[in-house]
């Protein structure tokens, strides 16, 4: 069965045909880290898991590499403004390098709780100065760069097809991007900083000595070097978000292919926004929700990663807490459902695979990771009666790694606290006694304490209530 993802560059789906047989090269844009990371944000971390887990499930070896960005993101998008990691340094009396350490390590703590697999590669801006440096005196040789008071600029006009990722429909992005604070040294409103001067009346924590002067690199000119430098001048999928589009995806391909004259990526892949009522989840908007709010209202992480599984990565996924609220017992039931599976084939050896749902189920995740489909999947096959007991451990074994929920771990049968164990066992002998209105009283008990209780064959289970 052949992968079939959609490539934003083509506007099209297309199957998936890596540089070298059986090995992808994933390049995925990773934090600016100058502040903690929003629920919203982690939507595209989670998709880019999804991908790299198919990928592998597909039969695909993956060499996954991530950027942190801890210098030249600017608070405009038009090179202009404050860095934001030396922004937040002096609002919060700290050195940017301890901001930038800080939140890399929240992002890194909350991408295990999220339980993303971890990247290959994890290389930072500050680590790479060199390779940037190399990378523009590349396009200086080619005549795509021009200097001005402020910096070292890309000139786009020089490079044919300048915005072709972007496409029609972002084009008005891409203006209003360029528009914003507008310098009017540039020749174009489009052009780009490569390499931008430290400022003469305010010292710099983080700048370097350049060809062209003392300074720090661009915002778009650390993606585009790195990402040649662990996975080759060409490789095959580049993801981000779809506000990475219109700008900072259309720069790194100027960068990379006007340095090297060959196609940059093959496949470009985007997950869509996060919304708090018509708006998206951003750190310049009242919404700003991160993994520790929604666990402060009893709520674990993969509450949070089963709501992205409910959407299309294309699609605009609109989050509340009522959502989150559906999905955490979504997610309840169908640990139930595991714990149960788990119990009834626990003795058995050989578990044969069921061909028809693992077909569907990776029928769905072929067709563009339609993973709501894909999940749709899962709850029929394990719906009571349409496997037996080892036919649906076996698709679970199959899935689970897939899913990243880790189903069969987090529902196998949690020992009972000793009060709670008690009462089950008093409980168990009043039945024994045949003295039912204590063993219903013992059974109300427990129930309001949210735990319901089941009487099976292989003797009393309980649970806390969904």
């Amino acid at each position: 069965m052949q992968l079939v993802l959609y490539n934003t560059l083509s506007r099209s789906q297309e199957v998936l045909k890596p540089l070298r047989p059986s090995e992808v090269g994933l390049y995925t844009c990773g934090p600016t880290v100058y502040n903690f990371l929003h629920v919203g944000n982690y939507r595209t971390y989670v998709f880019e898991d999804l991908l790299r887990r198919c990928l592998r499930y597909f039969g695909f070896s993956v060499r996954h590499v991530m950027n942190i960005t801890d210098v030249g993101h600017l608070t405009s998008q038009a090179d202009e403004g404050e860095d934001k990691v030396e922004l937040a340094a002096a609002q919060q009396g700290k050195t940017a390098w301890e901001i930038a350490e800080f939140y890399t390590r929240t992002f890194l703590e909350d991408s295990k709780r999220l339980n993303l697999l971890a990247p290959d590669v994890l290389c930072r801006a500050t680590g790479h100065i060199p390779e940037q440096i190399e990378l523009i005196k590349r396009l200086e040789a080619r005549g795509l760069t021009y200097a001005i008071a402020d910096g070292v600029y890309f000139d786009t006009s020089r490079f044919p097809g300048y915005g072709r990722l972007a496409g029609a429909a972002h084009q008005e992005g891409l203006k209003a991007g360029a528009r914003v604070e507008a310098n009017l040294e540039k020749r174009s409103p489009n052009d780009f900083a490569l390499w931008k001067f430290s400022s003469k009346d305010k010292k710099r924590q983080m700048e370097w000595e350049s060809p062209w002067g003392r300074g720090f690199p661009g915002w778009h000119i650390e993606c585009s070097a790195m990402a040649m430098k662990y996975l080759g001048e060409s490789f095959d999928i580049h993801c981000g978000g779809v506000d990475h589009i219109p700008i900072h995806h259309t720069n790194e391909i100027a960068q990379a292919e006007g340095a090297t004259g060959k196609p940059f990526v093959r496949c470009w892949m985007h997950a869509e926004f996060l919304l708090m009522g018509k708006e998206k989840m951003a750190k310049s908007f009242g919404g700003f929700i991160r993994l520790q709010d929604i666990e402060a209202k009893g709520f674990s992480a993969l509450d949070y990663r089963y709501l992205c599984l409910t959407a299309h990565y294309r699609k605009q996924l609109e989050f509340s807490f009522d959502a989150l609220e559906a999905a955490r017992s979504a997610l309840r039931r169908l640990r139930d459902r595991v714990r149960v599976i788990l119990m009834e084939s626990e003795s058995v050896g050989t578990r044969p695979l069921p061909a028809a749902a693992r077909e569907r189920f990776r029928a769905r995740l072929a067709d563009d990771l339609d993973v709501p489909g894909a999940l749709a999947c899962i709850w029929d096959a394990l719906r009571p009666g349409v496997l037996t007991p080892v036919e649906s451990r076996a698709f679970l074994e199959e899935i689970d790694p897939v899913l990243g929920l880790d189903l069969i771990q987090t529902a196998r049968p949690e020992a009972a606290p000793p009060n709670i164990e008690r009462l089950i066992r008093q409980r168990d002998a009043a039945r024994d006694r045949k003295d039912f209105p204590a063993a219903d009283a013992i059974r109300r008990e427990l129930e309001g304490r949210g735990i319901v209780l089941e009487d099976t064959q292989q003797g009393t289970r309980w649970k806390r209530r969904s």
